[in-house]
């Protein structure tokens, strides 16, 4: 890849009017400030709809898109929304996400939408589930929530369903069948939205790095219909499932409740669902960016009614089986390893057999507290300030003692980083690294405390993945700064990484 660089912006946090960032104008116009920035990626979190805790990873689908990023403009000018449902729908600009509220009020508002479809617009509808196998489980899988009173799959009383009997689904599928016909609308616009953006963003020259988690959840309509593809009971229940040990995010490990796959069942038929996965993600995104990576490598295995990931064992897992498969199906297809914490070598032998590019973490290696993540840096790796994981520089830098904030600083200072604030500096020192991609969440670019954190792992609810931008404006005004970090970072078109040279630092320390 060559050297260039990006931000990390959910589409979620965009601005907007509607209480949550959407796939139409604001999206065009952030693309557009990334292309005016000279930045050439724009790296997102999943966009499938979310389940638990509103989190973008857990979500009822693989395949899916999520319904509230909709553009509702694009609704109302095809005419079928109407001016005073959109002022209707409207919400204070820059507001947290309140996800309550948008679950109750805008299938309402896309239900009318569908209520106004003509037949030429119904059509393309029926034309998309036909050439999109999935869609039909999912639509069917959304209605049967419905019917149920959004109780998950595996406690739906009638058995018959739960257990994805023939017989039952055609039944259901013939009395549900507006419903599924809805679902399947809501599908084709965001998936038409979709296009829309990704064709304007690469049109300028912006690239979609997109995230796709290596676990899927257990009420989703993957694990409903493909249920042999995961490691469950007679009654749809893991009796082990997902997570990682103890680690810098959290002393009790992260409990996932994932369940977790049955390797030899998908191998035995050639990965299919995975084969199917990644052409899905490809479709999306110009480059893939495995979350957890560590996974096809070894896994780590809770039991399921163990109440914190302490408990566990590493399983091996076909990772070469697996990769191997997945890239000569799709030759063309980006991927990139999520390859943070604790790793064994293996992992990076793994990752290695495939040139593909991993990632590492600049906040990291300040840390004292941080011992991962320290590898010697490399060209075939995106190198980041942080994640959606990690508090914002500032807020990181703000809640270090004063030994650490004085250590940073002097280090910054000693590699001639000198710029009026240690986001900058950080952003600056990121840029300059090695590696061919750097990427900037969009909190750093704003030097956001932690005011603006997206997500603390391990941890359920507000204030996670509500953080939204309340314009683009003071986005704007960064552009300057941006570009001319990007030119000394040689990380513009032919640019070449710059040659610094460690200097004393001097007196640093002591102011």
């Amino acid at each position: 890849m060559e050297r260039s660089a990006g931000i990390l912006l959910p589409v979620f946090s965009l601005p907007g009017p509607y209480g949550i960032g959407s796939l139409g104008r604001e999206a065009r116009a952030f693309a557009e400030f990334l292309h005016n920035a000279g930045q050439r990626w724009w790296q997102v979190l999943p966009v499938g709809p979310t389940g638990a805790g509103n989190s973008p990873y857990t979500s009822e689908s693989t395949f899916a898109g999520n319904p509230l990023l909709i553009d509702l403009e694009d609704l109302r000018d095809q005419g079928l929304l109407t001016e005073a449902e959109l002022s209707a729908a409207r919400v204070p600009e820059g507001a947290p996400i309140d996800y309550a509220a948008l679950y109750e009020s805008r299938e309402a508002l896309l239900r009318r939408a569908f209520s106004r479809l003509g037949g030429a617009e119904a059509q393309s509808v029926r034309d998309f589930a036909a050439a999109n196998p999935w869609l039909g489980e999912y639509a069917l899988y959304r209605a049967l929530k419905a019917r149920f009173g959004q109780t998950a799959w595996f406690d739906w009383p009638d058995k018959d369903l739960l257990n994805h009997d023939p017989a039952a689904l055609a039944a259901a599928r013939q009395e549900l069948a507006e419903d599924i016909a809805f679902h399947q609308a809501v599908q084709f616009w965001f998936f038409s939205q979709w296009k829309a953006l990704k064709d304007h963003a690469n049109g300028l020259g912006v690239r979609i790095i997109g995230d796709l988690p290596i676990y899927v959840s257990l009420d989703s309509a993957d694990v409903w219909s493909e249920r042999r593809e995961f490691l469950l009971d007679k009654a749809g229940r893991p009796s082990r499932v997902a997570g990682v040990p103890p680690d810098y995010f959290s002393e009790e490990g992260q409990l996932w409740g994932n369940p977790l796959y049955d390797w030899a069942a998908q191998k035995r038929d050639g990965f299919g669902w995975w084969i199917r996965r990644v052409e899905g993600a490809s479709r999306l995104f110009d480059a893939i960016r495995i979350d957890h990576f560590r996974a096809f490598d070894t896994y780590w295995k809770i039991p399921a009614s163990s109440p914190t990931a302490r408990e566990g064992e590493w399983i091996e897992a076909p990772g070469y089986a697996v990769l191997d498969v997945l890239l000569k199906d799709n030759p063309d297809v980006k991927i990139v390893a999520e390859d943070l914490g604790d790793m064994r070598p293996q992992v990076y032998e793994l990752r290695d057999a495939y040139h593909l590019p991993g990632m590492k973490i600049i906040q990291f290696t300040f840390d004292p507290m941080e011992h991962n993540n320290l590898f010697e840096d490399r060209e075939n790796m995106i190198v980041y300030t942080g994640t959606h994981d990690n508090e914002p520089i500032k807020g990181w830098f703000q809640g270090q003692p004063r030994k650490v904030r004085l250590a940073t600083e002097g280090e910054l200072y000693a590699w001639g980083y000198e710029e009026d604030s240690v986001a900058k500096n950080f952003i600056c020192y990121t840029l300059d690294n090695k590696a061919d991609i750097a990427i900037l969440p969009v909190q750093d670019v704003l030097e956001l405390d932690n005011a603006g954190r997206m997500n603390t792992p391990g941890t359920l609810g507000t204030p996670n993945w509500e953080w939204r931008l309340a314009s683009l404006d003071k986005l704007k005004d960064k552009k300057a700064f941006i570009r001319k970090a990007l030119a000394k970072s040689g990380r513009v078109e032919g640019g070449k990484m710059p040659v610094r040279k460690r200097r004393r630092p001097d007196c640093k320390e002591d102011k």
